[in-house]
């Protein structure tokens, strides 16, 4: 049986950063996910923000993986093919009274070397940002704080792992661990893996994994969060994200740009018991609209094109636990809120760690460059036509919405990580996020899925095994004489 160096549970944000940074190293490496592709937890549903350091108690291993996965961001963003920009956050403060509280966080970002920092009244804040209310006494104005899309950093770290020879395998979920003659035996759906080390990056799962091995339990609690996604019309209501002053459960409700154009609004936050729950609700919906208007006026929620809800794994220290809790297993648990932001650098702490223990040499062959699916819409105009007089496909618009061409979802399919699902294409191209919420390309990403994966159109899934779209296919008997 093939002995790996180290195994990573979960091919989320983190885990992916973790495998990338250990295909800096010669080995053989496996990264294993319960879902049928990358991001399909926590990672998929966040704000994302690449936030700048500030919140984190100075000291504590949020606010040193805050600030170094922030400073990582250009270039990584330059090396992924994916999208970022540094648009400035502001912290704002409705009451006077409040004001020492956002001095404390001026001091606290000071204190974790966080650049870019201001303190400013009421007025100065409105002066650059004028929809917010007049309720807004004063501000701080965080311009390291940027954003990015989850989905393909995401993908951006998982495929460029992948290129570097790590392995995937997904729908495979991780049923028990134990040692098995000095390694780790990984028990899964489809029989034992053997690996030297383990890291547990399973997200709102992480603390089951632990407690599997480890004497001093975690306590992971899933912390729901829900959001409103406006259109691309209401995307420049704000230009910086506009979060308020945090309280026991978070950052609170913002109101942001996206990297796309459009606006998003949220989140909610609740503890819940179930780390399988997605569904948003009416209530927590009509928090999210009114919590936003604190701070900024006449959000245009009446531009709503979709909702959605993820959840955060809240550990009872309010810290991240990162590095050997037992013999070669590796923990990042605990990645909530500033986990994105953070995850490059967890990354690269794990990976630095388990490199060290293991003696692993540097692979001198590694690559960091990974490419995308190319957009066509954002190319320039002969760019545009040389790619579709190269290959017709790209001018043959299958999204109108988000102007996504059959070349895209082709290449989506077939790339590295290849998209198996609609979700996996959507995440991909953007197939499905425009204003129709994939009313009507659904049926022709379906076709071309089944075409190029040689499945029915009954296999064909939104995201997991169980999210069947078709259900049975219907056929019309033909008889003798064509009746």
């Amino acid at each position: 049986m093939k002995i790996y160096d180290a195994v990573v549970i979960g091919a989320g944000v983190t885990g992916c950063a973790v495998a990338r940074e250990l295909s800096r190293h010669e080995g053989r490496f496996l990264v294993v996910e319960r879902a049928p592709d990358v991001c399909e937890g926590t990672s998929k549903a966040n704000s994302a923000i690449i936030h700048a350091g500030f919140d984190a108690e100075p000291g504590t291993l949020k606010a040193e993986m805050n600030v170094r996965g922030n400073l990582m961001m250009d270039r990584l963003s330059k090396e992924l093919d994916i999208p970022f920009k540094r648009i400035g956050a502001l912290v704002v403060c409705l009451r006077e009274e409040e004001l020492p509280k956002l001095r404390e966080l001026y001091d606290r970002g000071i204190a974790n070397g966080v650049p870019g920092l201001s303190l400013l009244s009421g007025d100065e804040a409105r002066a650059i940002e004028p929809n917010l209310t007049g309720e807004v006494c004063g501000a701080l104005l965080a311009k390291s704080s940027g954003v990015v899309c989850p989905f393909e950093l995401t993908l951006g770290l998982g495929e460029s792992a992948a290129i570097n020879g790590v392995e995937f395998r997904f729908d495979t979920k991780v049923s028990g661990l134990r040692r098995d003659g000095g390694l780790w035996a990984v028990e899964t759906w489809s029989g034992d893996i053997l690996a030297k080390t383990v890291v547990n990056a399973a997200g709102v799962y992480a603390g089951e994994l632990h407690n599997m091995v480890c004497e001093d339990k975690l306590h992971i609690t899933p912390r729901k969060g829900e959001y409103c996604l406006l259109d691309k019309t209401a995307g420049g209501h704000v230009s910086h994200t506009v979060f308020q002053l945090p309280g026991k459960l978070g950052k609170g409700v913002l109101v942001s740009p996206t990297v796309h154009g459009n606006l998003l609004v949220g989140p909610t936050a609740m503890d819940v018991d179930d780390p399988e729950t997605a569904a948003t609700t009416a209530g927590g919906l009509k928090e999210v609209a009114e919590k936003s208007g604190w701070a900024v006026k006449n959000v245009p929620m009446r531009q709503v094109i979709t909702s959605f809800m993820g959840l955060r794994a809240h550990e009872d220290k309010d810290d991240f636990i990162l590095g050997e809790s037992v013999e070669g297993f590796f923990d990042a648990a605990g990645i909530e809120s500033p986990g994105l932001t953070s995850a490059p650098a967890i990354g690269e702490h794990i990976a630095k760690l388990i490199a060290e223990k293991l003696g692993l040499k540097p692979n001198r062959s590694f690559e960091p460059i990974r490419r995308g699916v190319p957009k066509v819409a954002e190319m320039p105009i002969a760019e545009r036509a040389a790619l579709i007089e190269k290959d017709p496909r790209y001018g043959n618009i299958i999204c109108r919405c988000e102007e996504v061409s059959e070349g895209e979802i082709l290449d989506a399919v077939k790339g590295v990580l290849g998209a198996k699902t609609l979700d996996g294409v959507k995440r991909r191209t953007r197939a499905g996020m425009g204003r129709c919420q994939a009313g009507f390309c659904s049926p022709r990403v379906m076709e071309i899925l089944s075409r190029e994966l040689s499945l029915d159109l009954t296999e064909i899934r939104k995201s997991g095994k169980d999210s069947q779209i078709v259900l049975e296919k219907t056929r019309k008997e033909v008889g003798p004489n064509g009746a």
